[in-house]
């Protein structure tokens, strides 16, 4: 008789003691994220820090990986986002960063991982996402140049490597044209002094080189390849070459309408969808252009605000809102693409598991 309410307590108590540990530990995740400030601009130093206590804090959902290294032997790191499964997931691609100058790319993805890691708990879509999926994010690509920016430079553009030429004494690669898609073609230079130089060869560089390998080894298992600029507020598709469409082009365009006016839901800003050759200018040797050509299906350039008024040099107080109206935009792309992957089985899932949980919390009510 004894052991039968024993067991009836433990029965009653657990769901408590359960709630209460997960109480704690929410609470104390939520802190490394509070700790930090996602409306103001971060020196490398502080981003570093941000990445070692988001992945120590969030060990469940969250882990940290070597990318590469960069010219000047800086390590560059990913964060793995999502929930742990011993078979391979499908990956969603996003990175940031790359030209140095564009400081509200980095403070988007900062941004990203803390939407994710605050509500994968409570919004039934992430915690979708993160079930079937898992997001790669590198929060800054261009790390040299990122430090150079706030050193010397605000607004140096390229990486930070020496010319491969012996003959040029200027410094830098712009690592958005050393991707091996038509490489050096348009839009990019073989001048080593210009902004758009190219390097030396398609991956000359190694933070270019380093994505390329990742992405290339990874390339049958990321749906959707995400780049995040500034400025200009548009949504890219590919190709920045002209005349050279991709061929899910109608679709590709569709879905970024809908990111588009998703977008512009939240606060009114308007962002133009289309290829580079149409909404911007020619170029090729683009990272987006090139998942595109090694067969990612959706690939994507988001350049965030502004249309010029600030250009890059963004000012703090709109950091938040370039952030939500971004977070609205490739929300809704990695919606798309997930729902294409894995159709309406995997939400009859989790509301089978979801069923089941409540059958069971009602069971435990009534033993009490």
């Amino acid at each position: 008789m004894e052991l039968g309410i024993q067991a009836t307590c433990i029965l009653i108590l657990f769901p408590y003691l359960h709630s209460s540990k997960v109480s704690y530990e929410g609470i104390y995740q939520e802190q490394a994220l509070k700790d930090y400030s996602y409306t103001r601009y971060h020196p490398m130093e502080e981003i570093y820090e941000w990445m070692d206590k988001v992945k120590n804090q969030y060990q469940d959902v969250v882990s940290q990986h070597f990318l590469g290294t960069t010219y000047e032997k800086r390590p560059i790191y990913f964060f793995k986002i999502g929930e742990k499964s011993d078979k391979p997931k499908k990956v969603i691609w996003v990175d940031c960063g790359i030209h140095a100058r564009e400081w509200i790319s980095p403070a988007f993805c900062q941004w990203f991982v803390k939407e994710i890691l605050q509500n994968y708990k409570t919004d039934a879509k992430i915690k979708r996402f993160l079930q079937n999926m898992d997001f790669y994010v590198v929060p800054v690509l261009n790390i040299d140049g990122y430090i150079y920016t706030w050193t010397t430079d605000r607004l140096w553009r390229k990486s930070r490597s020496p010319s491969p030429f012996s003959n040029c004494t200027s410094v830098g690669t712009d690592l958005n044209r050393n991707f091996d898609s038509a490489w050096c073609c348009i839009g990019g230079s073989r001048n080593c002094s210009s902004q758009t130089f190219c390097g030396s060869a398609p991956g000359s560089e190694s933070e270019s080189k380093a994505v390329m390998e990742l992405v290339n080894n990874k390339k049958n298992d990321i749906l959707c390849f995400l780049t995040i600029h500034s400025y200009g507020q548009l949504i890219m598709t590919p190709f920045g070459e002209p005349g050279k469409t991709a061929s899910n082009h109608d679709e590709l365009m569709e879905v970024g309408q809908l990111a588009s006016r998703a977008v512009e839901q939240k606060h009114g800003i308007s962002y133009t969808v289309g290829p580079p050759s149409v909404v911007l200018y020619n170029y090729t040797g683009s990272s987006h252009d090139w998942a595109r050509d090694i067969g990612i299906e959706f690939s994507y350039t988001f350049e965030l605000r502004d249309n010029g008024t600030f250009g890059f040099i963004l000012p703090e107080d709109q950091i938040q809102p370039t952030c939500e109206e971004a977070m609205a935009g490739v929300t809704t792309i990695v919606e798309y693409v997930h729902n294409k992957q894995f159709g309406s089985a995997a939400a009859a899932t989790v509301a089978l598991w979801s069923t089941v949980l409540a059958s069971y919390l009602s069971l435990l009510v009534l033993v009490q």
